[in-house]
Protein backbone atom coordinates (compact mmCIF):
# COMPACT_ATOMS: atom_id res chain seq x y z
CA UNK A 1 0.00 0.00 0.00
CA UNK A 2 1.44 3.43 -0.90
CA UNK A 3 2.12 5.89 1.81
CA UNK A 4 -0.81 8.68 0.64
CA UNK A 5 -3.37 5.20 0.50
CA UNK A 6 -1.89 4.96 3.96
CA UNK A 7 -2.41 7.71 5.30
CA UNK A 8 -5.98 8.05 3.36
CA UNK A 9 -6.79 4.52 5.41
CA UNK A 10 -5.88 6.33 9.09
CA UNK A 11 -7.56 9.08 8.36
CA UNK A 12 -11.20 7.42 7.00
CA UNK A 13 -10.65 5.22 10.16
CA UNK A 14 -10.25 8.16 12.70
CA UNK A 15 -13.16 10.02 10.44
CA UNK A 16 -15.32 6.84 11.11
CA UNK A 17 -14.86 7.22 14.92
CA UNK A 18 -15.32 10.54 15.24
CA UNK A 19 -18.26 10.83 13.44
CA UNK A 20 -19.72 8.06 15.22
CA UNK A 21 -19.16 10.15 18.57
CA UNK A 22 -20.04 13.05 17.25
CA UNK A 23 -23.83 11.47 15.76
CA UNK A 24 -24.27 9.99 19.52
CA UNK A 25 -23.77 12.98 21.26
CA UNK A 26 -25.33 15.36 18.33
CA UNK A 27 -28.82 12.80 18.62
CA UNK A 28 -28.69 13.55 22.54
CA UNK A 29 -28.94 16.88 22.34
CA UNK A 30 -31.13 17.38 19.44
CA UNK A 31 -33.71 15.18 21.39
CA UNK A 32 -33.37 17.20 24.42
CA UNK A 33 -33.69 20.20 22.27
CA UNK A 34 -36.74 18.71 20.80
CA UNK A 35 -38.35 17.56 23.82
CA UNK A 36 -37.44 21.27 25.47
CA UNK A 37 -39.64 22.76 22.47
CA UNK A 38 -42.78 20.87 22.92
CA UNK A 39 -42.70 20.74 26.64
CA UNK A 40 -42.68 24.60 26.45
CA UNK A 41 -45.25 24.42 23.71
CA UNK A 42 -47.71 22.31 25.92
CA UNK A 43 -46.77 24.89 28.95
CA UNK A 44 -47.99 27.41 26.36
CA UNK A 45 -51.06 25.31 25.68
CA UNK A 46 -52.02 24.98 29.18
CA UNK A 47 -52.12 28.39 30.03
CA UNK A 48 -54.09 29.09 27.28
CA UNK A 49 -56.85 26.07 27.85
CA UNK A 50 -57.22 27.58 31.54
CA UNK A 51 -57.78 31.48 30.72
CA UNK A 52 -59.81 29.90 28.47
CA UNK A 53 -62.03 27.83 31.23
CA UNK A 54 -62.37 30.60 32.87
CA UNK A 55 -64.37 32.32 30.17
CA UNK A 56 -66.36 29.38 28.65
CA UNK A 57 -67.77 26.43 30.68
CA UNK A 58 -68.28 24.74 27.79
CA UNK A 59 -64.04 23.86 27.73
CA UNK A 60 -64.68 22.00 30.96
CA UNK A 61 -67.07 19.44 29.10
CA UNK A 62 -64.02 18.50 26.84
CA UNK A 63 -64.07 14.57 27.89
CA UNK A 64 -61.73 12.78 25.06
CA UNK A 65 -58.99 13.69 22.70
CA UNK A 66 -61.52 13.58 19.78
CA UNK A 67 -62.92 16.64 19.13
CA UNK A 68 -59.27 18.57 20.18
CA UNK A 69 -56.09 18.62 21.41
CA UNK A 70 -56.58 18.20 25.50
CA UNK A 71 -59.33 16.89 27.25
CA UNK A 72 -60.66 17.88 31.20
CA UNK A 73 -61.59 15.61 33.89
CA UNK A 74 -62.91 16.63 37.46
CA UNK A 75 -60.96 14.83 40.49
CA UNK A 76 -60.88 15.55 44.14
CA UNK A 77 -59.33 17.73 46.00
CA UNK A 78 -57.34 15.19 47.88
CA UNK A 79 -55.87 13.98 44.39
CA UNK A 80 -55.89 17.65 43.00
CA UNK A 81 -53.22 18.47 46.50
CA UNK A 82 -50.89 15.01 45.47
CA UNK A 83 -50.54 16.19 41.41
CA UNK A 84 -47.90 17.58 40.18
CA UNK A 85 -47.13 18.72 36.25
CA UNK A 86 -46.38 15.47 34.27
CA UNK A 87 -44.47 15.71 30.78
CA UNK A 88 -44.54 11.76 29.37
CA UNK A 89 -44.33 10.39 26.02
CA UNK A 90 -47.45 8.11 25.24
CA UNK A 91 -49.04 6.43 21.90
CA UNK A 92 -52.34 7.69 20.52
CA UNK A 93 -54.41 6.35 17.58
CA UNK A 94 -54.15 8.79 14.74
CA UNK A 95 -56.95 8.39 11.81
CA UNK A 96 -55.28 9.70 9.37
CA UNK A 97 -52.05 7.17 9.87
CA UNK A 98 -54.38 4.35 11.07
CA UNK A 99 -51.59 3.07 13.37
CA UNK A 100 -50.80 4.54 17.06
CA UNK A 101 -48.07 6.72 17.31
CA UNK A 102 -46.05 8.55 19.44
CA UNK A 103 -47.32 11.85 21.36
CA UNK A 104 -45.74 14.07 24.36
CA UNK A 105 -48.50 14.84 27.18
CA UNK A 106 -48.65 17.52 29.41
CA UNK A 107 -51.04 16.19 32.63
CA UNK A 108 -51.84 18.93 35.33
CA UNK A 109 -54.58 20.29 37.71
CA UNK A 110 -56.02 23.71 37.69
CA UNK A 111 -59.09 24.75 40.25
CA UNK A 112 -62.38 26.47 38.85
CA UNK A 113 -64.89 28.04 41.38
CA UNK A 114 -64.07 25.40 44.14
CA UNK A 115 -63.58 22.54 42.13
CA UNK A 116 -60.69 20.97 40.84
CA UNK A 117 -59.71 19.48 37.26
CA UNK A 118 -57.04 17.25 35.35
CA UNK A 119 -56.10 18.87 32.39
CA UNK A 120 -54.36 16.70 29.72
CA UNK A 121 -52.78 18.04 27.12
CA UNK A 122 -50.85 16.47 23.61
CA UNK A 123 -48.86 17.39 21.02
CA UNK A 124 -47.44 15.37 17.94
CA UNK A 125 -43.49 14.21 18.31
CA UNK A 126 -41.12 13.13 16.12
CA UNK A 127 -40.93 9.55 15.74
CA UNK A 128 -37.40 8.77 17.20
CA UNK A 129 -37.13 5.77 14.70
CA UNK A 130 -37.26 8.10 11.80
CA UNK A 131 -35.34 10.33 12.92
CA UNK A 132 -32.24 7.83 13.72
CA UNK A 133 -32.78 7.15 10.14
CA UNK A 134 -32.41 10.17 8.63
CA UNK A 135 -29.74 11.21 10.90
CA UNK A 136 -27.74 7.70 9.47
CA UNK A 137 -28.25 8.63 6.13
CA UNK A 138 -27.32 11.96 6.63
CA UNK A 139 -24.11 11.27 8.34
CA UNK A 140 -23.36 8.34 5.29
CA UNK A 141 -23.23 10.86 3.10
CA UNK A 142 -21.59 13.56 4.84
CA UNK A 143 -18.80 10.45 5.71
CA UNK A 144 -18.45 10.12 1.81
CA UNK A 145 -18.14 13.24 1.30
CA UNK A 146 -15.40 13.47 3.33
CA UNK A 147 -13.83 10.78 2.20
CA UNK A 148 -14.20 11.86 -1.49
CA UNK A 149 -12.62 15.23 -0.49
CA UNK A 150 -9.33 13.54 1.19
CA UNK A 151 -8.92 11.65 -2.20
CA UNK A 152 -9.07 14.65 -3.99
CA UNK A 153 -6.60 16.55 -1.95
CA UNK A 154 -4.25 13.15 -2.08
CA UNK A 155 -4.18 13.45 -5.40
CA UNK A 156 -3.86 17.37 -6.38
CA UNK A 157 -2.08 18.30 -3.64
CA UNK A 158 -0.30 15.78 -1.30
CA UNK A 159 0.70 14.11 -4.70
CA UNK A 160 2.20 17.67 -5.47
CA UNK A 161 3.86 18.01 -2.10
CA UNK A 162 5.83 14.14 -2.38
CA UNK A 163 6.69 14.48 -5.85
CA UNK A 164 10.35 15.37 -4.61
CA UNK A 165 10.30 12.35 -2.71
CA UNK A 166 9.08 9.93 -5.82
CA UNK A 167 11.50 11.71 -8.18
CA UNK A 168 14.33 10.36 -6.02
CA UNK A 169 12.74 7.02 -5.79
CA UNK A 170 12.64 6.47 -9.46
CA UNK A 171 16.12 7.46 -9.88
CA UNK A 172 17.34 5.03 -7.40
CA UNK A 173 15.27 2.25 -9.19
CA UNK A 174 17.46 2.68 -12.25
CA UNK A 175 20.58 3.64 -10.38
CA UNK A 176 23.48 1.49 -11.40
CA UNK A 177 26.71 1.29 -9.60
CA UNK A 178 29.11 0.42 -12.59
CA UNK A 179 27.60 3.42 -14.62
CA UNK A 180 27.01 5.87 -12.27
CA UNK A 181 25.98 9.09 -13.27
CA UNK A 182 24.70 12.72 -10.86
CA UNK A 183 21.04 11.58 -9.86
CA UNK A 184 19.02 14.74 -10.99
CA UNK A 185 17.51 15.67 -7.59
CA UNK A 186 14.48 17.71 -7.94
CA UNK A 187 14.58 21.45 -5.41
CA UNK A 188 12.44 21.42 -2.79
CA UNK A 189 11.31 23.41 -0.16
CA UNK A 190 10.45 21.21 2.29
CA UNK A 191 13.70 20.75 4.51
CA UNK A 192 13.04 17.03 5.37
CA UNK A 193 13.07 16.40 1.82
CA UNK A 194 16.40 18.45 1.38
CA UNK A 195 17.98 16.41 4.19
CA UNK A 196 17.05 13.19 2.46
CA UNK A 197 18.13 14.02 -1.24
CA UNK A 198 21.70 15.52 0.20
CA UNK A 199 22.30 12.10 2.45
CA UNK A 200 20.96 9.84 -0.55
CA UNK A 201 23.61 11.97 -2.93
CA UNK A 202 26.72 11.45 -0.22
CA UNK A 203 25.90 7.89 0.18
CA UNK A 204 25.89 6.87 -3.59
CA UNK A 205 28.86 9.04 -4.50
CA UNK A 206 30.38 7.31 -1.22
CA UNK A 207 29.27 3.60 -2.36
CA UNK A 208 30.02 4.60 -6.20
CA UNK A 209 33.76 5.56 -5.07
CA UNK A 210 34.15 2.32 -3.02
CA UNK A 211 33.03 0.16 -6.17
CA UNK A 212 35.39 1.73 -8.36
CA UNK A 213 38.45 1.15 -5.78
CA UNK A 214 37.38 -2.36 -5.41
CA UNK A 215 37.09 -2.68 -8.72
CA UNK A 216 40.55 -1.25 -9.38
CA UNK A 217 41.88 -3.26 -6.78
CA UNK A 218 40.74 -6.63 -8.20
CA UNK A 219 41.33 -6.26 -11.69
CA UNK A 220 45.18 -4.99 -10.81
CA UNK A 221 45.60 -7.94 -7.74
CA UNK A 222 44.09 -10.61 -10.24
CA UNK A 223 46.52 -9.01 -12.90
CA UNK A 224 49.58 -8.89 -10.95
CA UNK A 225 49.41 -12.40 -9.76
CA UNK A 226 48.59 -13.62 -12.90
CA UNK A 227 52.27 -12.39 -14.34
CA UNK A 228 53.90 -14.49 -11.58
CA UNK A 229 52.25 -16.83 -11.66
CA UNK A 230 52.72 -17.65 -15.63
CA UNK A 231 56.23 -16.99 -14.88
CA UNK A 232 56.77 -19.73 -12.09
CA UNK A 233 54.87 -22.13 -14.12
CA UNK A 234 57.54 -21.33 -17.24
CA UNK A 235 60.14 -21.68 -15.29
CA UNK A 236 59.13 -25.31 -13.75
CA UNK A 237 58.46 -26.65 -16.79
CA UNK A 238 61.97 -25.38 -18.29
CA UNK A 239 63.19 -26.99 -14.71
CA UNK A 240 61.13 -30.11 -14.85
CA UNK A 241 63.02 -30.92 -19.04
CA UNK A 242 66.48 -30.09 -16.95
CA UNK A 243 68.76 -33.12 -17.25
CA UNK A 244 69.69 -35.18 -14.76
CA UNK A 245 67.10 -34.88 -12.63
CA UNK A 246 66.18 -37.36 -9.96
CA UNK A 247 62.08 -39.00 -9.91
CA UNK A 248 61.71 -37.73 -6.42
CA UNK A 249 62.73 -34.08 -7.81
CA UNK A 250 60.45 -34.59 -10.51
CA UNK A 251 57.09 -35.29 -8.22
CA UNK A 252 57.98 -32.17 -6.32
CA UNK A 253 58.22 -30.30 -9.48
CA UNK A 254 54.61 -31.58 -10.40
CA UNK A 255 53.57 -31.02 -7.23
CA UNK A 256 54.66 -27.65 -7.19
CA UNK A 257 53.19 -26.83 -10.87
CA UNK A 258 49.73 -28.47 -9.54
CA UNK A 259 48.99 -25.78 -6.97
CA UNK A 260 50.21 -22.72 -8.86
CA UNK A 261 48.22 -24.34 -11.56
CA UNK A 262 44.79 -24.69 -8.96
CA UNK A 263 46.22 -20.90 -7.72
CA UNK A 264 45.71 -19.78 -11.39
CA UNK A 265 42.26 -21.45 -11.94
CA UNK A 266 41.25 -19.92 -8.41
CA UNK A 267 42.64 -16.38 -9.12
CA UNK A 268 40.73 -16.51 -12.47
CA UNK A 269 37.58 -17.86 -10.76
CA UNK A 270 37.45 -14.97 -7.53
CA UNK A 271 37.81 -12.59 -10.49
CA UNK A 272 35.15 -13.58 -12.48
CA UNK A 273 32.75 -14.03 -9.72
CA UNK A 274 33.37 -10.82 -8.70
CA UNK A 275 32.87 -9.00 -12.15
CA UNK A 276 29.50 -10.74 -11.75
CA UNK A 277 28.55 -9.58 -8.52
CA UNK A 278 29.83 -6.16 -9.38
CA UNK A 279 27.54 -6.15 -12.76
CA UNK A 280 30.29 -5.55 -15.36
CA UNK A 281 29.00 -7.74 -17.72
CA UNK A 282 26.65 -5.04 -19.21
CA UNK A 283 26.52 -6.33 -22.84
CA UNK A 284 23.83 -8.72 -23.22
CA UNK A 285 21.95 -10.05 -26.08
CA UNK A 286 19.70 -12.56 -27.25
CA UNK A 287 21.40 -15.92 -26.56
CA UNK A 288 20.60 -19.26 -28.21
CA UNK A 289 20.80 -21.89 -25.12
CA UNK A 290 20.54 -25.18 -27.22
CA UNK A 291 23.90 -23.80 -29.05
CA UNK A 292 25.74 -23.01 -25.95
CA UNK A 293 25.09 -26.36 -24.57
CA UNK A 294 26.06 -27.87 -28.06
CA UNK A 295 29.34 -26.09 -27.78
CA UNK A 296 30.36 -27.11 -24.48
CA UNK A 297 29.28 -30.51 -24.68
CA UNK A 298 31.72 -30.88 -27.61
CA UNK A 299 34.23 -29.26 -25.18
CA UNK A 300 34.32 -31.88 -22.75
CA UNK A 301 33.83 -34.36 -25.27
CA UNK A 302 37.16 -35.60 -24.69
CA UNK A 303 36.55 -36.29 -21.10
CA UNK A 304 33.42 -37.87 -21.34
CA UNK A 305 34.40 -40.20 -23.69
CA UNK A 306 37.40 -40.96 -21.35
CA UNK A 307 35.14 -41.94 -18.18
CA UNK A 308 32.67 -43.77 -20.47
CA UNK A 309 29.88 -41.36 -19.27
CA UNK A 310 26.53 -42.02 -21.32
CA UNK A 311 25.10 -38.43 -22.03
CA UNK A 312 21.44 -37.55 -23.54
CA UNK A 313 20.48 -34.33 -24.66
CA UNK A 314 16.71 -33.34 -24.86
CA UNK A 315 16.80 -29.96 -26.24
CA UNK A 316 13.58 -27.47 -27.06
CA UNK A 317 14.91 -25.30 -30.32
CA UNK A 318 14.61 -22.03 -30.42
CA UNK A 319 14.56 -21.15 -26.24
CA UNK A 320 16.19 -17.95 -25.60
CA UNK A 321 17.59 -15.49 -22.62
CA UNK A 322 18.65 -12.20 -23.14
CA UNK A 323 22.35 -12.61 -21.55
CA UNK A 324 26.15 -12.11 -21.86
CA UNK A 325 27.25 -14.69 -24.01
CA UNK A 326 29.98 -15.29 -22.21
CA UNK A 327 28.22 -15.79 -18.96
CA UNK A 328 25.93 -18.07 -20.70
CA UNK A 329 28.72 -20.03 -21.88
CA UNK A 330 30.67 -20.30 -18.19
CA UNK A 331 27.03 -21.06 -16.55
CA UNK A 332 26.53 -24.14 -19.02
CA UNK A 333 30.37 -25.17 -18.98
CA UNK A 334 30.10 -25.15 -14.98
CA UNK A 335 27.21 -27.48 -14.72
CA UNK A 336 28.38 -30.02 -17.35
CA UNK A 337 32.02 -29.39 -15.83
CA UNK A 338 30.48 -30.26 -12.43
CA UNK A 339 28.18 -33.42 -13.20
CA UNK A 340 31.47 -34.62 -15.33
CA UNK A 341 34.27 -34.20 -12.22
CA UNK A 342 31.55 -35.55 -9.46
CA UNK A 343 30.50 -38.57 -11.81
CA UNK A 344 31.51 -42.40 -11.38
CA UNK A 345 33.02 -44.27 -14.81
CA UNK A 346 30.44 -45.64 -16.72
CA UNK A 347 27.59 -42.99 -15.31
CA UNK A 348 25.34 -40.74 -16.93
CA UNK A 349 24.71 -37.48 -17.96
CA UNK A 350 21.34 -35.96 -18.50
CA UNK A 351 20.40 -32.47 -20.34
CA UNK A 352 17.28 -31.61 -20.33
CA UNK A 353 16.15 -28.17 -21.74
CA UNK A 354 12.82 -26.18 -21.91
CA UNK A 355 11.56 -22.76 -22.16
CA UNK A 356 11.02 -22.67 -18.37
CA UNK A 357 13.63 -24.41 -17.19
CA UNK A 358 17.31 -26.25 -17.04
CA UNK A 359 18.35 -29.46 -15.80
CA UNK A 360 21.39 -31.53 -15.81
CA UNK A 361 21.04 -34.62 -13.80
CA UNK A 362 24.37 -36.73 -12.97
CA UNK A 363 24.97 -40.27 -11.44
CA UNK A 364 27.58 -39.84 -8.63
CA UNK A 365 27.73 -40.44 -4.95
CA UNK A 366 24.63 -42.41 -3.68
CA UNK A 367 23.68 -39.72 -1.32
CA UNK A 368 22.15 -36.44 -1.26
CA UNK A 369 24.41 -33.39 -1.35
CA UNK A 370 23.86 -31.23 1.57
CA UNK A 371 21.68 -28.24 0.03
CA UNK A 372 22.68 -25.43 2.16
CA UNK A 373 25.67 -25.05 1.46
CA UNK A 374 26.08 -26.64 -2.44
CA UNK A 375 26.40 -23.10 -3.28
CA UNK A 376 28.88 -21.95 -0.65
CA UNK A 377 32.31 -20.56 -1.55
CA UNK A 378 34.66 -22.74 -1.40
CA UNK A 379 32.57 -25.52 -0.51
CA UNK A 380 33.46 -28.98 -2.02
CA UNK A 381 34.12 -32.98 -1.43
CA UNK A 382 37.08 -33.67 0.60
CA UNK A 383 38.26 -36.19 -2.49
CA UNK A 384 38.03 -32.99 -5.23
CA UNK A 385 40.98 -32.19 -4.49
CA UNK A 386 41.38 -30.63 -7.60
CA UNK A 387 38.52 -28.30 -7.29
CA UNK A 388 38.61 -24.60 -6.63
CA UNK A 389 35.24 -24.94 -4.83
CA UNK A 390 33.85 -22.04 -7.06
CA UNK A 391 31.95 -23.22 -9.93
CA UNK A 392 28.55 -23.50 -7.87
CA UNK A 393 29.14 -20.12 -6.60
CA UNK A 394 29.78 -18.96 -10.11
CA UNK A 395 26.64 -20.49 -11.34
CA UNK A 396 24.38 -19.01 -8.45
CA UNK A 397 26.22 -15.54 -9.02
CA UNK A 398 25.13 -15.69 -12.57
CA UNK A 399 21.57 -16.89 -12.06
CA UNK A 400 21.08 -14.27 -8.87
CA UNK A 401 22.30 -11.47 -12.07
CA UNK A 402 19.76 -12.50 -14.16
CA UNK A 403 17.04 -13.08 -12.10
CA UNK A 404 16.98 -17.24 -12.55
CA UNK A 405 16.36 -19.46 -9.78
CA UNK A 406 18.43 -22.60 -8.75
CA UNK A 407 17.71 -25.47 -7.07
CA UNK A 408 19.50 -28.91 -6.20
CA UNK A 409 17.71 -32.21 -5.57
CA UNK A 410 18.74 -35.48 -5.36
CA UNK A 411 16.37 -37.69 -7.19
CA UNK A 412 17.88 -41.18 -8.17
CA UNK A 413 21.24 -38.96 -9.06
CA UNK A 414 22.06 -34.98 -8.56
CA UNK A 415 19.92 -33.10 -10.25
CA UNK A 416 20.41 -29.09 -10.84
CA UNK A 417 17.46 -26.89 -11.79
CA UNK A 418 17.62 -23.93 -13.64
CA UNK A 419 14.11 -21.94 -13.67
CA UNK A 420 13.76 -19.37 -15.54
CA UNK A 421 11.20 -16.31 -15.22
CA UNK A 422 8.49 -15.84 -17.53
CA UNK A 423 9.60 -13.52 -20.38
CA UNK A 424 7.77 -9.75 -20.45
CA UNK A 425 7.47 -9.96 -24.47
CA UNK A 426 7.15 -13.35 -25.92
CA UNK A 427 8.53 -14.50 -29.58
CA UNK A 428 5.51 -15.18 -31.14
CA UNK A 429 4.42 -17.87 -33.58
CA UNK A 430 7.63 -19.91 -32.12
CA UNK A 431 7.24 -23.34 -32.17
CA UNK A 432 9.60 -25.48 -29.98
CA UNK A 433 10.50 -28.52 -31.08
CA UNK A 434 12.68 -31.29 -28.91
CA UNK A 435 15.66 -32.59 -30.01
CA UNK A 436 17.56 -35.86 -28.70
CA UNK A 437 20.84 -36.90 -28.82
CA UNK A 438 23.23 -39.00 -27.42
CA UNK A 439 26.70 -39.43 -26.96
Amino acid sequence: MKLLNHATAYFAGLLLLVITLWAGLFYVNMLDEIYDSMDDGLENQKILVMQQALKDSTVLAQKEFDAGYYKVQEISARQALKATDLYQDTLMYMQNEKDFEPVRMLTTVFQRQGKYYQLRLITSMVEEDDLIEDLLYSLLWLYIGLIATLLLLNNLLLKRIWRPFNNLVRHLRTFKLEDAKPLPLQKTSIEEFQLLNQTVDKLLQKNVATYQSQKSFIENASHELQTPLAISLNKLELLAETQPLQENQLLKIGDVMENLERLTRLNKSLLLLSKIENQQFVQEEEVALPEIIQKAVSDFSDQIAFKQISLELQLSEGVTRKMNPDLALVLVMNLLKNALVHNVPGGFIQVDLTSQALSIKNSGPAAPLDASKIFTRFYKDANATASTGLGLAIVQAICAHYGFKIQYTYQQGHLFTISFPKKEHPTRFSKPASKKSSL
